[in-house]
């Protein structure tokens, strides 16, 4: 199949499947070529892969016609208005089941229906069971016609496009922003101009406990800053907004109190690829950092008790052990059981000590 003709009939599947409010304006038309030409008879017609469809009609007793049969299948590979004075004397349309049966053409005229892309998809014609012709004025008539029906259908196309990505925008917005605020963190737009932009519940919520404002997007962030916190932020904001994403983890005021937090500034980008502002996503990690802070804590306490346990303790034992190696030296551990129980107790205090020295070193 030749591209210009995929492309065609992919253009009347579009408009085949339209939703057609002008439905009035566009068979207003079809009456009006009739009158004008003097014809019984008018159509507006859609040629598909195998099938002519009748869209419009006035006197016409068929909505589909095989596409072979259809005079507009003539029509649709020219420019100008195509006239058939008798369709019994024309080779084309002679032994046409069209001509020779219901409804008995004789005389046939048609515009073709172009789109502003150039794919003709049918035409406006009018029909006669007598031979006939048009004059001038009629044929620039039917061919204006033929260009208002077009018009008619292609802003109707374009009205259902423009309704769909609308409410294809809708649905995005409403997925994007049901994202945005079931986050549990802090989201912030900011302008160029270190405007607020867009807020999720999250940010707006945290300024409210922390200094009893609401956001209000237009309004300065300046405002929603504790003064401690200001210039830190501004500079952060400053380098994203000339390219450079910033992450940080930082203490910040918080009201009458303080908070961790980590904050990551990124430059918001258009369509163009212009960055417009910045984007500005914080997540409180107070309670990690307390954790932190509670197993440093931890671990400084047994590295004390290891301290302890390493000289505390051990100085005892070595001294015991000791006295025990002179005991054995002198042949008295040997002959006394109670000395050679004591020394296996000591030894076997010993080495735990040296376990749990080792197990705090570790952690």
């Amino acid at each position: 199949m030749p591209h210009k003709e995929y492309g065609r009939l992919q253009a009347v599947r579009r408009f085949l499947e339209l939703e057609i409010s002008k439905e009035k304006e566009l068979q207003d038309i079809v009456e009006l070529a009739a009158k004008i030409c003097g014809t019984p008879t008018a159509l507006l017609t859609l040629i598909d892969k195998d099938t002519q469809f009748i869209k419009f009609k006035h006197a016409f007793a068929f909505d589909t016609t095989p596409r072979g049969d259809a005079f507009c299948n003539h029509v649709i590979e020219q420019s100008e208005v195509m006239t058939v004075p008798d369709a019994l004397l024309d080779h084309r349309f002679l032994n046409n089941p069209l001509v020779l049966g219901n409804p008995n053409i004789r005389f046939y005229a048609g515009a073709p229906l172009t789109t502003k892309d150039g794919y003709n998809l049918g035409s406006l014609c009018v029909i006669d069971q007598q031979p006939g012709t048009l004059t001038e004025m009629q044929e620039l008539m039917l061919q204006a016609l033929s260009k208002q029906a077009i018009q008619l259908m292609e802003l109707d196309n374009s009205m259902q496009l423009l309704k769909q990505q609308y409410q294809e925008a809708k649905r995005t917005e409403i997925e994007l922003r049901s994202f945005f605020e079931s986050s549990i963190d802090c989201h912030l737009l900011l302008g160029r101009e270190f405007e607020i932009l867009a807020f999720n519940k999250a940010w707006e919520s945290y300024t409210q406990a922390a200094y009893g404002l609401p956001l209000e997007r237009g309004k300065s962030m300046s405002g929603f800053l504790h003064p401690d916190n200001l210039v830190t932020f501004y500079q952060d904001y400053s380098k994203a907004l000339k390219g450079t994403a910033v992450f940080v983890q930082r203490r910040v005021k918080n009201g009458n109190d303080y908070d961790w937090r980590i904050a990551k500034f990124e430059p918001a980008f258009d369509a163009e690829g212009v960055i417009i502002g910045v984007t500005v996503n914080s997540t409180d990690i107070t309670k990690k950092i307390e954790h932190e802070e509670t197993v440093l804590a931890q671990n400084e306490s047994l590295k004390q008790i290891a301290f302890i346990q390493s000289h505390e303790l051990r100085r005892p034992v070595a001294s015991i052990m000791g006295l025990m190696n002179i005991l054995k030296i002198d042949g008295h551990t040997e002959s006394i059981e109670e000395l050679q129980l004591m020394q296996e107790a000591v030894a076997e205090l010993d080495e735990k000590i040296r376990l749990v020295v080792n197990y705090t070193n570790v952690q």
